[in-house]
């Protein structure tokens, strides 16, 4: 894959699963970010999640990939190219959306690199502690068993307790096809790409972490949990500068 040259950077995050409004997630970080490089950035919606029009039933992986595809073709029309940035599940769509030229660089937080042929459901279903969740009865599954407090204490412990109410008021339905659908595509085969391996996750394990991180051109440790952006922004965007500058 080669992307784009002479044009404009942009960052694009890909959220992971169960939640909504990737903006909010991703504005400390996207907040820093500008102001350190000038670099604007934007989040994915994700249909499977609910966050574009029509039923999150009826979307799955294949929506939320072409979703991402249309946020780079519009990179590619301006001229430029673009680094993408996937948290959790965001890897997962990184992945199905395939190669697309306006890709100069890849970047995975406590993320997955699938093979093709692998669904998200069968990565996770691997964990000692899998995340509980539950059939809604509409072709959705939520988070089961959490409360904020316990949301919070797993995913979210390095922030304070005003952010992770805020967080889990975002925790949300997502399609089961986003989980059983299997990817058709590789788009992480063959690109530049850097793994932050969130050291502190209570969510996903070091082992899967540093499983997927070994197919990555380099990775990087975080002293995090599951969500660096919140609760480290500098550390995220310190890599980030630095794949700016060996451009």
């Amino acid at each position: 894959m080669t992307a784009s040259s002479g044009g404009p950077t942009d960052l694009i995050f890909v959220h992971g699963a169960l939640v909504r409004d990737g903006e909010w997630w991703w504005r400390p970080t996207a907040e820093l970010l500008l102001e350190r490089t000038g670099i604007p950035s934007r989040s994915v919606r994700l249909p499977s999640c609910g966050e574009s029009a029509g039923d999150a039933a009826e979307a799955g992986l294949a929506e939320d990939a072409a979703a991402l595809r249309r946020e780079l073709d519009a990179v590619a029309a301006r001229g430029g190219s673009a680094i993408v940035v996937g948290h959790s599940y965001g890897g997962t769509v990184i992945a199905e959306a395939g190669h697309h030229p306006a890709v100069a660089r890849l970047v995975y937080i406590s993320s997955y690199l699938p093979d093709i042929g692998q669904a998200q459901g069968a990565i996770m279903s691997g964990e000692s502690d899998p995340v509980s969740v539950a059939d809604n009865g509409d072709g959705t599954i939520e988070i089961a068993g959490y409360d904020a407090a316990s949301f919070g204490a797993r995913f979210l412990q390095d922030v304070d307790g005003d952010r992770q109410r805020e967080a889990f008021a975002r925790v949300s339905g997502q399609a089961i096809a986003a989980f059983g659908t299997p990817t058709s595509a590789a788009g992480w085969q063959g690109v530049d790409s850097t793994y932050l391996v969130c050291t502190d996750d209570r969510s996903t394990s070091m082992e899967l972490q540093r499983f997927h991180a070994g197919r990555t051109t380099r990775s990087v440790d975080l002293p995090t949990g599951h969500h660096p952006f919140l609760s480290r922004p500098d550390l995220v965007v310190d890599q980030i500068a630095e794949l700016l500058e060996a451009r």
